[in-house]
């Protein structure tokens, strides 16, 4: 069994509305999230950018986001 850590999690103005961090299946490493975009973008193959997810975080100590 796995211990579970409490995540503190806002949802800012933009953000009202969009799903909330799921995982898709019993076996994610990782939750999915929402892009808190107002229109669809296109990311290139090997480019990077920001994506704003409308979600303030706070981390206990010891842990990170990715």
């Amino acid at each position: 069994m796995t211990d579970k850590v409490k995540i503190e999690l806002t949802p800012m103005e933009h953000a009202v509305g969009l799903n909330l961090p799921t995982y898709a299946t019993e076996q994610s490493a990782g939750m999915d999230l929402t892009a808190a975009l107002e229109e669809a973008i296109e990311i290139d193959a090997g480019e990077r950018m920001l994506i704003p997810t409308g979600l303030a975080i706070a981390l206990p100590q010891g842990y990170e986001a990715q």
